[in-house]
């Protein structure tokens, strides 16, 4: 037998009146298949400004906290 339904706040909830009994080991197969992004990567989007950051202390990857936070140097 097949049930319908969608998957709401993380939780399977079938169409109409369907009941099953509490317990019952069910499978879940989605009717749709879900697109993954088609969107640029992080990477792709930061690639073009990455590395043209200009004035910065050449130590700043090394003492990030003591040009943040003002903690000594390490």
């Amino acid at each position: 037998m097949t049930y319908r339904g969608k998957v709401k706040n993380g939780v399977v909830v079938l169409d109409g009146e369907a009941m099953l009994p509490e317990g019952v080991v069910v499978r879940v197969e989605p009717v749709e298949a879900t697109k993954p992004k088609t969107g640029a990567t992080v990477y792709k989007r930061l690639a073009e400004i990455a590395g043209k950051a200009a004035g910065l202390p050449p130590d700043l990857a090394r003492q990030h906290d003591h040009y943040l936070h003002g903690q000594a140097r390490r």
